[in-house]
């Protein structure tokens, strides 16, 4: 008896150490009605940013995952060698570039693309989860896509459970519209997580699921600053662009009053926009500027992820005027008359501000999501040193739209920033 009891002993440690052991493991799962997100068997809560560069920022300042569109091997590397995981986009593509998912070649073609992404990859440890395409319906001028394409994002989302089943499969969409989301929640049902791109429409988020029937859980694929397209704009047709220590007021409230406190169905986030960008001008969404310096919205999301502010502020920008005038008052100037333009700023930590300005022609062409956008070239008009709080400049000779903008910086790696549209009006 004992010598069986011994024998099925060593049958039952032989089983353990020739069974492969589960891995990268990520899942969702519903508990008292609650949705939590698990890795490798521990509660994993989404804090992620949207980036491709400073990776290591993210880690340093308490962030857990990012957000990349495509990642080499190399990309992955450096998200794994930060202890960071990444949401991975595959290249599904939209009506907006090209694609015709009437097209059964076409179709079909993208379909075993976006399997050999999945399967060149799945063993990576660093992918949290796979998504397929960003904002797939959206199409310029609000027309309706073809209904087709979330037909094929359920048959794909199919295929990567089979070829991978330990990882959760996504699509992400922007906000707004409903019929959308009925056609998601009949035709998508083997999508595991819904990710969602908003920015002032972040209130409206959790109503709009609801009614809409998604009872899964969601995370936010983007969020921070107000849009261009939301925000009140000039007589003249232009957006007024927040300044950048209203924008962290805005993250600040986005995220502790909508994204962690629904505690029922948010798995977390990814802060929208880790790096400086061009889309519609080159301060709306970057978080940093071109030398890397970190904004006040850095400030706030290192306090969000961690619980504690940095040792060193950002510098807080008070207001920004033209002849006294605000963004708000439809600031008309005349072509080569002298302007003064003053800001006020402080320093939490007392450091000493410096101060760099610059007038910018509002651009003509723009793309989806910024796409092909390039910063305007500096107008010579300035006349008094750059340095200082309060200068002296000349309306730009040509009848236009053009933009102030202002720098100050606190020698410590930060800055802050804001703009004022005014029309040069002969």
């Amino acid at each position: 008896m004992k010598f069986l009891v011994f024998i099925i002993s060593i049958n039952i440690f032989l089983i353990k150490c020739n069974t492969p052991e589960k891995k990268n493991l990520v899942e969702i799962k519903k508990e008292n009605s609650k949705y939590i997100l698990y890795r490798n068997g521990e509660p994993y809560y989404i804090k992620g940013a949207v980036a491709h560069e400073k990776l290591d920022l993210i880690k340093k300042y308490g962030g857990n995952s990012v957000r990349m569109w495509r990642p080499d091997s190399a990309k992955l590397q450096q998200a794994q060698e930060q202890g960071l995981s990444v949401l991975f986009g595959l290249p599904v593509r939209a009506e907006r570039d090209g694609m015709d998912y009437n097209n059964e070649q076409a179709v079909q073609e993208q379909f075993e693309n976006v399997l050999d992404q999945v399967k060149k990859f799945k063993n990576n440890p660093a992918i949290l989860i796979w998504q397929l395409g960003n904002e797939l319906d959206f199409i310029a001028h609000l027309v309706d896509p073809n209904w087709k394409v979330f037909e094929e994002v359920n048959r794909l989302a199919e295929a990567i459970h089979d070829e991978d089943p330990s990882r959760p499969v996504t699509t992400v969409v922007g906000t707004g519209n409903w019929k959308k989301m009925k056609i998601i929640v009949k035709k998508c049902s083997a999508i595991d997580i819904l990710g969602i791109n908003t920015y002032g429409d972040i209130a409206e988020v959790r109503n709009w699921l609801d009614t809409s029937g998604w009872t899964k859980p969601y995370f936010y694929a983007e969020w921070g600053p107000t849009g261009f397209w939301q925000v009140h704009g000039t007589e003249w047709d232009i957006p007024i662009e927040e300044t950048s220590s209203e924008k962290a007021l805005v993250y600040r409230e986005r995220y502790e009053k909508y994204i962690s406190a629904d505690k029922d169905k948010c798995i977390g986030s990814y802060v929208f926009f880790w790096q400086q960008k061009q889309e519609l001008t080159h301060t709306w969404f970057g978080m940093f500027d071109e030398q890397w310096r970190e904004s006040e919205a850095v400030d706030v999301m290192q306090y969000e992820w961690t619980g504690n502010w940095p040792d060193n502020r950002a510098p807080e920008l008070i207001s920004l005027l033209i002849e006294d005038k605000k963004a708000t008052d439809n600031v008309y100037l005349k072509p080569g008359k002298l302007y003064t333009a003053r800001v006020i700023a402080s320093d939490s930590d007392g450091d000493e501000l410096t101060y760099q300005w610059e007038v910018l022609k509002e651009p003509k062409k723009f793309g989806y999501g910024g796409r092909g956008e390039v910063k305007p070239d500096s107008i010579a008009v300035i006349q008094s040193a750059v340095n200082k709080s309060e200068i002296r400049f000349k309306g730009p000779q040509t009848e236009d739209s053009y933009r102030l903008f202002v720098y100050v910086y606190d020698g410590r790696n930060h800055f802050a920033t804001a703009n004022i549209p005014f029309y040069i009006k002969p």
